[in-house]
Parts: C-alpha cells; structure tokens; sequence
C-alpha cells in the first residue's frame, strides 16, 4: 500500500466567510474520502452545508448540491473557467526572458464564452456521435482482446489490465500519438494530476511545458505529413479566420493529452467495482445486455468523478452564501448526483432510474468527451460480462483510491472461477 498523502495545510479563514458555512475536507487527502469516496460524499450530504468552504488547498469553496452545481455551471460570467485570470497569466507572460518557449494554456477548457466557443468549435466535428459510432467496432474489438488476455489467470488487477489501456489507446490512436509510449504519456498525466492541486502559476508552466514536450515531435511531424487523426485535422484549423499555429496547436493539446489519457479510466474503474461487488446485477445484465445502457447511465451517476474548479469572477451572494472575486469554487459533480433533494434514495443503485446525472456537466464546458466515454464504458462492460464468468473483488486485496479532480481506483483486484 502506498503511503497517504497528507493533509495540506489549514489557511486562515477570510472575513466573508462565516463559520456556519465552514467544514473541514480535504478533496486530495481526507482519509475517509480516499477510502471510500462516494460513502465519504454520502456522509458529506449528512454532516455538510450544501454549498460549504475548506481552509485546505489554498481555501476554497465546495459545490455540494446538485443546484449549486447546475447554476454555476451555466453561469460563466460569475464562475470562470479562468482559474487563473488571463490578466495575471499576461502579466507573468511579458516577464520571461526573450526566447524563452511558448507557455501552453489549456484551452478552451480554461478560458470563458465567446473566446471559449470559438476554440470548442473545431473539436465538436471529432468528437460527434456519428464520429465516435465509426469507432465503435474497433472499441470493441481491444476490449475483447485486453480481457482475453486477463482471463486465463482467473484474476487480474482490472487498472492496469483493461480500464487503463483501452481508453489510453483508443485516444492515443484518435489522437495521432504513438500508442507504444503510452506508459511514457500515462506517467506524465499522472504526476500532472497528483500535482494539480498547487496553485502556483510557475509551477503549472513546468507542467504544461513537459507535457507539450513530449509531443513536439508529433506535432511537428503531423504539420508536415498529415494522417487522419485529430493533431493533422487541428492544423488544417483557422481560429478567428487565422491558420493554426504552433502556440495554438499546444494550447489545444495540453488539454486534450491530459483529459484523454485519465478522464474514462477513472469511469470504467468504478463501474467495473459496482459489477464485481453486485453479482445480482451481473445475472440481470447477462440474462438482457439490452439494459447495459441504462445500467452504465445509473453508474455514471452513483459514481460521478469529476471535480471541475472555477474561480468567483465577481462578488456575489449565491446560494446564500458570499463570495468575493478571486475565490476558488469546486464543482463537486459527485456531490451534485448523491443529493437526495435531487434523487430519491441516492445512495441506492436503480438499475432503470429515469432521473437524468450531471455526470458531464453543465452548460458551455458540457464534456466534449461524453460521447466517446458511453461508447467505452458500455463496450467494456458488455465483453466483461460476455467474455467473463461471474467475477468478484479479489477477497486479499483491498480498493485503493485517490482523490483530486478526478476521483477513482488506482487498484482495483477481481477474481473469477
């Protein structure tokens, strides 16, 4: 077992901040959380404000509710996808030495309407429905392979094995990177997402520049020798009526490497654990695979993953609650589809609840994604429970998770006759 990451420290709490809507949780490193994250979300419901502030990670405030999380999702004027503004990225910019390398900014994840728009608009195409579906069979055809090969052994640790490499490399592929680096790729999105919760803007530099780094070949190479992946179809891009260029090009990819290499693995992972410790749900499933669908919808939401982060763009009052310019807002997807003034019984698994998850998002940051991770999470578990006997947690190993902007397991051991 890994050695647990301690508790950052306390900060002091500001003025606009009563002690009423203050409670103490650390989204990276609370011991219960990393334990179990979605009890430790169900406990929060129960012991929380549904919009509260932590003094941990710098101080910020939790979006617990399913409302909260809706409203500010769709309100970009007041909740900036600018975590840091581009006034002080600018200003920081204008002080680097001449000749030092382009800064990579993750657009358009962080930047807002109209400017966020613009930028989305090129990537819609890629990621349509009618785009993913044609990828559907291939989908399918590596998570047969990937769950073939871990079958003889009658167990496996499921990370690794399958939830890692099949969304790592159908992104790899869709993307134009060598799918024999992707170990290489995975560590550097690994410690990018460890480290995410360090604030300084120097230190978001270094990484956005390693992770550009690793790419520059390809991006250079796919200027001059476009294939059909999405790098060469970007370069073939104008933005605001401007051929793409290389600061842009990065600007895309740093958020696209990061998003595509974590993101489902985390999804697939949780869903798979709900199917190990529920063999009642697998009979069900295997007896109509009809129902994977809906059974993949319902496991989306009991197992929600994403913490997006904002910042307070204005003062406001909002859900009750001030808060100044400057603050920083968590999104807490997770929360928002355990809140039982939304869902009744949240903490159950139903199997054809009609109630729709937020699982993706709201309004104009909606994941870009979501298309292509239904595909993979519904293939996987239909060759899982096609390909599989009935499996079941391993009883010698236990689940171990980890907190952050994406929630999930980083082992998660199955057995199986």
């Amino acid at each position: 077992m890994t050695q647990a990451r301690p508790l950052s420290p306390a900060v002091a709490r500001p003025a606009h901040v009563t002690d009423a809507v203050t409670y103490d949780f650390d989204m990276f490193a609370d011991e219960a959380y990393v334990k179990n994250p979605h009890d430790r979300i169900l406990d929060l419901h129960k012991n929380a404000p549904p919009v509260f502030w932590t003094p941990r990670n710098g101080g910020h405030w939790m979006l617990l509710s399913h409302k909260a999380n809706f409203d500010a999702s769709r309100d970009v004027e007041t909740f900036s996808s600018e975590v840091i503004p581009q006034a002080q990225v600018q200003a920081m910019l204008a002080q680097r030495p001449p000749g030092s390398p382009h800064f990579p900014q993750p657009w358009p994840i962080n930047i807002d309407p109209p400017l966020h728009t613009m930028h989305r608009a090129p990537l819609q195409k890629a990621f349509s429905p009618k785009a993913i579906m044609a990828l559907k069979d291939s989908i399918r055809e590596l998570a047969g392979e990937l769950i073939d090969a871990m079958k003889p052994a009658g167990t496996a640790e499921f990370v690794s094995a399958v939830a890692e490499p099949l969304p790592v490399q159908v992104f790899l592929k869709m993307f134009g990177l060598p799918v024999e680096r992707q170990q290489e790729y995975r560590q550097v999105v690994k410690e990018h997402m460890e480290s995410i919760s360090v604030s300084d803007p120097r230190a978001v530099m270094m990484r956005m520049l390693k992770i550009t780094a690793i790419m520059r070949d390809t991006l250079l190479d796919r200027k001059e020798n476009p294939k059909d992946d999405i790098i060469s179809m970007l370069w073939q891009t104008e933005i605001d009526g401007k051929p793409m260029g290389m600061d842009e090009m990065e600007n895309f990819c740093v958020v696209l490497f990061a998003a595509g290499l974590d993101t489902v693995v985390n999804g697939i992972s949780l869903g798979a654990r709900h199917l190990a410790d529920h063999p009642e749900l697998q009979r069900e499933l295997r007896a109509d695979p009809t129902l994977i669908s809906a059974a993949t919808e319902e496991m989306l939401r009991r197992y929600t993953f994403t913490v997006p982060p904002r910042r307070v763009n204005k003062d406001t009052e909002f859900h009750g609650v001030t808060m100044k310019a400057g603050d920083k807002v968590m999104l807490f997807l997770p929360g928002a589809d355990l809140d039982s003034r939304e869902y009744a019984n949240p903490e159950q698994y139903q199997l054809k609840r009609e109630t729709v998850h937020i699982a993706f998002g709201a309004g104009p940051h909606r994941c870009l994604g979501s298309h292509l991770a239904r595909v993979e999470l519904n293939v996987v578990y239909e060759e899982m429970l096609a390909r599989l006997p009935e499996f079941r947690l391993a009883s010698d190993k236990e689940v171990r998770y980890h907190g952050g902007h994406v929630v999930g397991p980083d082992e998660l051991w199955l057995s199986w006759n």
